[in-house]
């Protein structure tokens, strides 16, 4: 994770710094996030996605707008941590399995559900960033569990 306020980056220098680092490190699969004044970058052998929101007011439609029929089964609460994580959490497993623009969120089961972060072959954790901010990182694990 990267604090632009303490490298002097401006918000365009923070998604170049994003962008550049895949790059320099020559990672097979890498996803990012950034949310001004943070950048988030996973890097890896396998596919991965990553992402950083911002903990806002959210309302009713909005969840609505994001769950699965399961997930509004759970009378989520509308409580803004909770909705930013839900969300993070869709996004980083939508950027891992290949395209965020393809899955339908109201289709795609958030990982804050999955037993102990797994799911067949695939990972979640909720990362620690920042106050007033969540984090997900969604993987594809090469190892069998067992």
């Amino acid at each position: 994770m990267l604090d632009a306020r303490a490298t002097g980056l401006d918000e365009l220098g923070l998604r170049s710094w994003a962008r550049q680092l895949p790059q320099a490190v020559r990672a097979a699969y890498s996803s990012r996030s950034y949310r001004h004044p943070y950048a988030l970058v996973a890097c890896g052998s396998e596919p991965l996605g990553v992402d950083l929101e911002r903990v806002e007011p959210f309302d009713q439609v909005f969840l609505q707008s994001i769950c699965t029929a399961e997930e509004r089964k759970r009378r989520l609460s509308c409580d803004g941590s909770a909705i930013a994580s839900l969300w993070c959490s869709k996004e980083a497993l939508s950027k891992a399995l290949g395209d965020a623009l393809a899955y339908d969120p109201r289709r795609l089961g958030s990982p804050i559900f999955w037993p102990d972060g797994t799911s067949g072959p695939w990972r979640a954790v909720s990362l620690p960033v920042p106050g007033g901010y969540v984090g997900w990182l969604c993987w594809r694990s090469a190892r069998n569990q067992n």
